[in-house]
């Protein structure tokens, strides 16, 4: 029997180990396994070259547990090694400056396993002791056992075992026990053995016999050595890819499409992207990649590999040119990883292209699901822009599709302004804004909907793309100011009568959460509605903006702002100023005459101060302006006070007010049912 000291340089290798690695001990079973295929693989390759001339037989791997003794087993019939071998691979770990590396390795288990070699160490994370029982294909080979219990003492001695190959036994940890079961080792297997190129087996199969489960004598093959990956896209169907889905994703509705990834210069890469249904909830949809080293699960965060956008896909990638034990911070770094996603982003829009260009009309039945993934690469990546805009869509409220080309060509006519911008009008939700789409519709322009969730972001991306043009929401402003075709129309009435107006209507506009109104009279014709409610595009837009930037949270708090525009040529409007005229006429009289008084005073008082330097004003002039001007408040109050008292009985005044508000959705409770009562009454 060999004794001896592992070759480190440092006494506390095991307890590193340990502590540092146990965030991520799990993938002690993918390092053992992956060991054990890379055996196998090698006996099957000697085979192939004819140095080994005996016969392959079973090459199954075999995991298996042992509760009683507390063992963990996995065996290969691959190469196995000789005394010497685990002396030089085993024994010598070659190790250096260690609290160097513990600084800067704590964090991440899989890059100190990666960069120091260490995978069979991993076993040390779950085991108190760990035994290897190996025997090497050459010819007349001794059969060893290598056994250490956590320490840097180990022991080799001659071993008895009739075949070739290695098992690993795995004595668990008393804080590991949950290695002991059956289903956390199914659920670590199925996740990173699930495609492993050599067969695993993890048990028996088992069959209903007796009003029971019962193993059978068949092998439980928890793997599939040849996934679809690897195989030729051309061997394959539709129903193949979408089966394959399923395996992968057993919840999920079927793929709109795939990408079949498979490319051997300037690196190695194969791989099936799919395009999943979404319409929602980006967030919950990530970590659907997942990442392969020569079929080996790496992991599901492949943000450094695949573009932002493209985390929104679900499926594999493999390629040998990516570590097994990745960092974050060697992702971020590697010159072959950017390669990588340069080159899926590239085969990602050309599929998308040929998609559009072969069949449009599926590719537009389509186009609700896709644009998710669209917009969020335009937004995410600036040259995917570049990539996308000839296969990107518009569609407008009719449910038709259009190019940006095309839709530039079809609006260019009737919906450019005097200063000669483009202005694409949009709704976000045609139910609710249905009266002034109609409204847009009659004037003859064309209107988009852009309900999807980066639609908003989207909108601001492509005013900056699109030469000399605007989007604005369909209800941001009346219909003669949507698009500005020339100067305004002079009000019809003069500023007292509007005063009188705008008053009528702001006394008696109820106080909603997060809402204010500013009221505005405008001559609109006697066609147009009487009262019209619209926000404004800028700080609608910034309030939406406000919930993807972070930065911009500020707008998110400020409260909801409208116009409401009266008409003063509608027949309703010029009805509600005739009932307050005769309301309030004779009240308003010594009150207005009062002001006009007052507001003469106030302008001579200044006229005469204008003439003098500040310092010669004396307190007592000052006073005297402020006195006026709190007579000229109070009479103006008095004045909004006789308004309001009127308004307040004034039915119609109501009535366009809760109408208003209705066609916004913005009438409910109390407010709904007093609407309702009142209309009942006035028919």
């Amino acid at each position: 029997m060999q004794k001896g000291n592992i070759g480190v340089t440092t006494e506390n290798i095991f307890p590193v180990i340990k502590k540092f690695l146990y965030s991520d001990h799990e993938i002690f079973l993918r390092e053992m396994i992956s060991n054990a295929v890379d055996a196998t693989q090698k006996i099957k390759t000697l085979a192939e070259r004819g140095d080994y001339k005996g016969e392959l037989g079973d090459l199954t791997v075999q995991v298996k547990l042992d509760k009683e003794k507390g063992t963990l087993t996995i065996s290969d019939r691959g190469i196995g090694m000789t005394a010497e071998e685990i002396d030089k691979y085993i024994n010598q770990i070659a190790f250096s400056g260690v609290n160097d590396f513990l600084e800067k390795y704590k964090d991440n288990a899989n890059a100190i396993i990666g960069h120091f070699g260490l995978g069979f160490y991993s076993a040390f994370m779950v085991s108190k002791k760990v035994e290897i029982i190996t025997k090497s294909y050459q010819e007349g080979a001794q059969a060893v056992k290598w056994s250490c219990n956590g320490s840097p003492e180990f022991t080799i001695e001659d071993a008895e075992k009739e075949d070739r190959g290695s098992d690993i036994v795995l004595y668990i940890d008393d804080d590991c026990k949950e290695y002991l079961e059956k289903d956390e080792i199914s659920k670590l297997l199925n996740k990173y053995c699930k495609f492993m190129p050599v067969a695993i087996a993890f048990g028996k199969k088992t069959e209903w016999k007796d009003g029971k489960q019962q193993d059978t004598d068949e092998d439980n093959i928890i793997n599939d050595a040849e996934p679809l990956w690897t195989k030729q896209p051309s061997s394959l169907k539709d129903e193949d890819y979408k089966k394959f889905y399923h395996t992968l994703y057993p919840m999920q509705d079927d793929p709109m499409f795939w990408i079949h990834l498979n490319v051997d210069y300037p690196f190695n890469l194969t791989g099936i992207l799919y395009f999943p249904r979404i319409k929602s909830n980006l967030d919950l949809q990530r970590n659907k990649i997942q990442l392969f080293c020569n079929q080996v699960f790496v992991t599901d965060q492949v943000e450094g590999i695949v573009p932002e956008f493209l985390t929104l896909l679900h499926g594999v990638i493999d390629s040998p040119d990516i570590p097994l034990n990745v960092s974050r911070s060697y992702l971020q770094s590697d010159r072959d990883v950017k390669k990588i996603s340069t080159y899926i982003t590239k085969k990602v829009a050309d599929r998308l292209n040929s998609l559009f260009k072969d069949d449009r009309k599926d590719y537009e039945g389509k186009w609700d699901d896709l644009k998710l993934f669209i917009y969020y690469g335009m937004l995410s990546q600036e040259d995917f822009y570049d990539r996308a805009k000839d296969f990107a869509l518009l569609k407008d409220v009719e449910g038709k599709y259009f190019t940006y080309e095309e839709y530039k060509t079809l609006i260019t006519t009737e919906q450019t302004d005097k200063d000669g911008n483009l202005v694409y009008l949009y709704a976000t939700n045609v139910e609710e804004q249905y009266s002034y789409i109609e409204a847009a519709k009659a004037k003859g322009y064309s209107v988009l909907l852009m309900d999807g969730q980066l639609d908003v972001p989207a909108v601001s991306l492509l005013e900056q793309k699109f030469e000399k043009s605007r989007f604005t929401r369909v209800d941001a402003d009346i219909i003669d100011r949507l698009i500005v075709k020339e100067d305004a129309p002079k009000n019809s009435l003069d500023q007292e009568e509007s005063d009188k107006l705008s008053q009528t209507f702001r006394s008696q506009l109820p106080k909603l959460e997060k809402a204010e109104f500013y009221v505005e009279v405008q001559s609109l014709g006697e066609q147009a509605q009487p009262v019209i409610i619209t926000q404004s595009e800028y700080m609608r837009r910034m309030k939406d903006m406000s919930r993807f930037q972070p930065g911009m949270a500020f707008y998110g708090q400020m409260p909801d702002s409208y116009s409401f525009v009266l008409n003063s040529d509608h027949p309703l409007i010029k009805k509600v100023m005739d009932e307050q005229e005769q309301a309030i006429g004779e009240s308003l009289q010594p009150i207005l005459g009062e002001i006009k008084g007052q507001e003469a005073r106030l302008a001579a008082l200044r006229q005469i101060q204008d003439k003098k330097k500040p310092e010669e004003i004396t307190q007592e002039e000052k006073d005297e302006v402020s006195k006026t001007q709190d007579a000229i408040n109070e009479q103006q109050d008095k004045k909004n006070q006789v308004i309001a008292d009127a308004a307040k009985e004034n039915k119609v005044v109501h009535q366009l007010i809760d109408l208003a508000l209705l066609q916004n959705g913005m009438l409910k409770g109390a407010a709904l049912d007093q609407f309702v009562k009142r209309s009942i009454e006035l028919i």
